[in-house]
């Protein structure tokens, strides 16, 4: 018979790990990032607060290398000082920041950034009481066997995220009068832009769904918003 002792301790483990973890987060955003203050990127972002009815959308800059951008738990923007710097030297259009600053404000509006944090503690919950479970009955490849199924778990919960925003984006870039295009020439390039200098692409690349499918789920959307002549 399963205790159930175990498994609470196990959920106890991820509820505190999730509040540790957006502690963590919120303390190293806050000192690494500074607020966008890019002309040409902030009439962007005023076209995008426009199309979404609101006053302003107040951008970050976080400090740090990689090829980058993402939504805190708390609803703030960040672009990486890395992907910043691909825009400053002609690598990325201001349209196609935009594309990515849409993406993010899609994963804040439809909840991902919190949930992410929340599956974050939770797959940890079930990996410890999977490995704890699987481990009685499995000694030794219990462990292995819990890990896989939570990161397959995490992949696909990810991927489906990526989806989402994407589509948000595109609804947003296009009612904004920058349309789906930047989006897309984006996609295109964020492969080689993301590449790393061992030539390896970087971890964050496997949870997202494959370029070439992003690029043609936005194309079935233009096409499905285009009105009949």
């Amino acid at each position: 018979m399963i205790k159930v002792l175990p498994i609470l301790l196990a959920l106890g483990y991820g509820i505190a790990m999730y509040r540790f973890s957006v502690w963590r987060t919120s303390r190293e955003l806050d000192e690494k990032s500074t607020e966008l203050a890019d002309p040409m990127l902030r009439q962007m972002c005023d076209q995008l607060a426009g199309a979404l009815e609101i006053d302003r959308i107040k951008v970050h800059i976080y400090e740090i290398a990689p090829v980058n951008g993402l939504a805190a738990p708390d609803g703030r923007i960040f672009i990486t000082r890395g992907f910043y710097n691909k825009f400053r030297t002609g690598a990325v259009s201001a349209a196609e920041m935009a594309s990515v600053i849409a993406h993010e404000l899609g994963h804040v509006a439809l909840g991902h950034s919190r949930r992410r944090m929340i599956d974050f503690s939770g797959q940890n919950a079930l990996r410890t009481a999977l490995a704890m479970i699987l481990s009685r009955f499995i000694p030794g490849v219990g462990v292995w066997i819990a890990n896989g199924l939570t990161t397959l778990l995490a992949a696909r919960l990810s991927r489906g995220d990526e989806y989402e925003a994407d589509a948000y984006a595109a609804a947003l870039l296009t009612k904004a009068g920058i349309g789906i295009g930047p989006q897309i020439s984006l996609f295109e390039k964020l492969e080689a832009l993301t590449q790393s200098n061992s030539g390896a692409a970087p971890a964050w690349l496997m949870s997202h769904p494959k370029t070439e499918q992003r690029i043609k789920a936005l194309q079935d959307l233009e096409a499905k918003w285009q009105i009949p002549s």
